[in-house]
């Protein structure tokens, strides 16, 4: 039970502690909305890792093949999402700097549950993700998670620690916010943010 728990550990943490275009995403997020909101988002990449976690402790070495089949599809769904995301996060930074008063109407629209499955839907498309518990799949073997009782703990343990980093980014992007309140802070930040998420989507796919 202690080596499933430590497995999972290690396979949550290391997929979440890498900093990639989803985290970047989710940072720039919180700090143009909230942290309710964020720590949502960051609930979502949780749970994509958790369920991604399920996949690689339930199908063993017979899900590779079709994990790695759809990996070059999942590049390109991601970096088209990525793209869109930092194009409406640009357009969306410069009308809010022009209107002045409309600077919190994502937070008005952005819900805490539209953020949570936002947030999930990018990360299941993430290639890296796939890639990683893809590989994760390849090496299971006799030391792998068996039993209902400890692929339980494999999957929870690795939500948990997926989880707990993300809420830390959350929680550093609400930081942000609140240091960067201004008008044209928040203009910078996010066009900031839209040319490095463009960048990562064209790394997906480079």
């Amino acid at each position: 039970m202690t080596a499933a728990l430590v497995a999972g550990l290690l396979a949550g943490y290391g997929i979440a502690i890498p900093v990639g275009a989803v985290a970047t995403y989710l940072v720039a997020l919180t700090a143009r909305t909230s942290l309710r909101t964020g720590a949502s988002a960051a609930l979502g990449v949780a749970s994509a890792d958790g369920l991604y976690a399920l996949i690689a402790a339930l199908g063993g070495t017979a899900l590779a093949p079709l994990l790695a089949s759809v990996t070059t599809p999942l590049r390109w769904a991601s970096a088209c999402v990525l793209l869109a995301l930092a194009v409406r996060g640009a357009v969306t930074a410069v009308r809010q700097y022009r209107g002045g008063a409309a600077s919190g109407r994502e937070v008005r629209e952005l819900t805490s549950l539209r953020a949570y499955l936002s947030l999930l839907g990018i990360t299941l498309l993430n290639p890296v993700t796939v890639i990683y518990f893809t590989a994760l799949v390849l090496g299971t073997g006799p030391g792998s998670p068996s039993g209902a009782a400890e692929q339980t703990v494999f999957v929870l343990a690795a939500f948990l620690a997926s989880a707990s980093w993300q809420l830390l980014l959350a929680g550093g992007g609400a930081l942000l916010g609140r240091l960067l309140t201004g008008r044209r802070g928040r203009l910078v930040t996010a066009v900031a943010s839209s040319v490095l998420i463009a960048g990562l989507a064209v790394g997906v796919v480079a």
